[in-house]
């Protein structure tokens, strides 16, 4: 994708949804481990509203795809959702048995992976696989009923019906990663979460790929969550930024608010670390490592890298805070009063 920062203009089914499709409510999700409890999630809380999409950003480790993983509830031991909600069109996902559980992928929510090779069977064609996932939802359909809307769900991402009795090797990297998001759509679901999906692609494939996800997304007018590192390419997708880190949310705020006006520390050492074309050959990190979740500083976890720390800062722990309309958790900013 390129680098210009045009960032991408909210669009207008975002005013017109009364209910948010998806609420991640107070979630929290540990690992147990020998050497202690790793908080991988640690309260978080955001909403999504039909036809929206939301980045989550952050650096490796910060707990984006825990997140993913969270909401498709397949978090497997040692990791353990403590607690917390995520409600897709009413229903708290988390509250399901298995089977339910099952019956709520694809046709409510649906996980568009990062690694399409490794989550196609080698040895199945494409067709198979996509039959499966209809059949465990919609069993009651013909082969010629499944075989015509996995073929309308590959044609929809522009791929040839033909792919259906391909097997995946015999398919490009971004042909893979268009049939991962054809078997992600094939049941309509409210919420599409994308991790990192264009993370192995040429930049050419990359927008292919991401003009899909944009034109199956108002297809269905569904909720969509990228997942990524890319900054280039949320600020061209996305309509809101959340930015992750030690797995707290510590800034959500519109494309356009965080990439001009960053609030919390953290995000502006994100945005200002971007290459600058103005200031060529000049670049700009941030300092110090992520923690590890096994050994969190107290306070903000942010703080030993923080250029603006405070006292305050590193023995009391922000809350998420609404300011001026945005979400933040920093002591920087006072909690407005209701």
């Amino acid at each position: 994708m390129s680098t210009t920062l045009e960032w991408n203009q909210p669009s207008s089914s975002q005013s017109e949804a009364e209910k948010p499709v998806l609420e991640v409510v107070d979630l929290h999700v540990t690992y147990y481990t020998d050497a202690g409890r790793a908080k991988a999630l640690d309260s978080v809380s955001l909403t999504l509203n039909a036809g929206e999409k939301l980045g989550l950003v952050g650096e490796s480790g910060a707990g984006k795809s825990t997140m993913a993983l969270a909401m498709m509830n397949m978090i497997k031991p040692p990791g353990r959702i403590e607690s917390g909600q995520v409600i897709v069109g009413g229903t708290d996902l988390t509250a399901l048995t298995e089977e339910e559980m099952l019956k709520a992928r694809l046709s409510k929510i649906a996980y568009i992976p990062q690694g399409a090779m490794n989550s196609l069977n080698p040895v199945t064609r494409i067709g198979a696989q996509m039959v499966d996932a209809i059949k465990a939802h919609e069993s009651h359909l013909s082969k010629a009923e499944m075989k015509e809307r996995s073929v309308q769900s590959l044609e929809s991402v522009d791929l040839d019906g033909s792919v259906f009795n391909m097997y995946a090797h015999e398919l490009s990297g971004g042909m893979k990663q268009r049939v991962c998001i054809a078997i992600g759509i094939l049941l309509g679901p409210e919420v599409i979460v994308a991790d990192e999906p264009t993370s192995a692609l040429d930049v050419v494939t990359q927008r292919q790929v991401m003009e899909t996800i944009d034109r199956v997304k108002n297809q269905l007018g569904a909720a969509v969550i990228l997942i990524g590192h890319d900054m280039g390419l949320m600020a061209q997708f996305v309509d809101k930024v959340a930015v992750m880190y030690a797995g707290r949310l510590a800034e959500l705020s519109s494309v356009q608010e965080m990439f001009t006006e960053p609030m919390h520390p953290y995000a502006q050492d994100l945005i200002s670390s971007l290459p600058n074309l103005e200031k060529k050959g000049v670049f700009k990190g941030i300092p110090g490592l992520a923690p590890a979740l096994l050994r969190l500083p107290s306070g903000c976890a942010f703080h030993p890298r923080c250029s603006r720390v405070m006292d305050i800062c590193q023995t009391e722990r922000p809350d998420l805070q609404i300011v001026n309309g945005r979400s933040v958790s920093c002591h920087l900013y006072p909690e407005e009063k209701s």
